[in-house]
């Protein structure tokens, strides 16, 4: 069964998206969607006026990033599924139902492939690889294979992500739901969509620097979903530049060269190495049991159904 479009909130962040925003909200108008809601980030041309003339309702943001603007929604929606994408054109309101109908068969939230169905043109090629490298960052970080974490055309629940403990105020939000969706337990479904080459706006998107900073969230929010990869990580890196050290100094013994200071460093580096795998070991054993505690109590105690 299809989900009804009066349950259902279009949210769309914006920021100076004035050639764009009139046809995507007059499109979803056109589909049946009348719970338009975009959250403005302070534009400085004429989105927010457009975006009302078109019939949506407009929030002007208080903080600054999408991350801010997508957690300031959460406090207005009212409607028990939100369909989230961006403002500048790049998705279509035709993949809506597409979008809409895993969360019909029981799914909390919904990725949009991106990759899957890009026009020619709508990603460089050091796009496309950073894309396809900080996704095989969060699979080896995360363990699970989302096909496309930045993705900003997501489907999901009201009630999941409420679930989510979201902090990121920019570009790294939708990292961070997926690593939410993901520690949470939710059902998450991927599905294809259509991404077209950027029509009116140019991007906000740093590649080098949001690359980083999303890089970094990744590893950053492992700690807690899987801190035997955060705390290995660490000791990866300290044991290979003793291991390192280590070689120097061996090399330089074979020609009767001692360096006592260095060989102490290569030890204790090595060990610390070592300790701070081990640490991660025990973490993931904790978190482990905490998970399976918290399955015994909803066991025990499940959730009521909503009236």
């Amino acid at each position: 069964m299809m989900i009804d479009r009066d349950e259902v909130c279009v949210l769309i962040p914006t920021l100076n998206e004035a050639p764009t925003i009139e046809e995507l909200i007059i499109r979803f108008k056109n589909l049946s969607f009348t719970h338009i809601l975009v959250v403005d980030g302070n534009s400085t041309d004429d989105t927010s006026q457009i975006a009302r003339r078109a019939g949506a309702t407009v929030h002007t943001q208080t903080g600054k990033g999408k991350g801010n603007a997508i957690i300031e929604a959460l406090e207005l929606i009212d409607r028990p599924y939100v369909l989230m994408l961006d403002g500048d054109g790049t998705y279509s309101p035709d993949d809506a139902e597409k979008m809409l109908r895993p969360l019909s068969l029981g799914f909390d939230h919904v990725i949009g492939d991106r990759l899957a169905g890009a026009e020619r043109g709508a990603f460089t090629p050091l796009n496309r690889l950073g894309n396809h490298l900080l996704n095989l960052m969060f699979k080896a970080a995360h363990g699970r294979e989302l096909h496309d974490i930045l993705s900003g055309y997501r489907a999901f629940t009201l009630e999941s992500i409420r679930q989510m403990n979201l902090r990121e105020e920019g570009f790294g939000i939708e990292t961070e739901m997926a690593v939410e969706a993901v520690r949470n337990g939710q059902r998450i479904a991927v599905v294809p969509v259509r991404y077209r080459k950027r029509p009116g706006t140019g991007t906000k998107l740093s590649p080098l620097h949001d690359g980083i900073k999303i890089f970094s969230t990744i590893y950053r929010l492992a700690k807690m979903n899987n801190p035997i990869f955060y705390f290995g990580m660490i000791g990866l890196v300290i044991s290979l530049l003793g291991g390192i050290i280590g070689v120097y100094v061996f090399y330089e013994w074979l020609h009767n060269i001692e360096h006592l200071p260095l060989t102490i460093l290569t030890v204790l580096l090595i060990t610390i190495g070592f300790q701070m795998f081990m640490f991660g070991v025990i973490s993931d054993m904790l978190l482990a049991f905490h998970r399976e505690v918290i399955r015994e109590i909803e066991m025990l105690h499940p959730p009521k159904p909503p009236r």
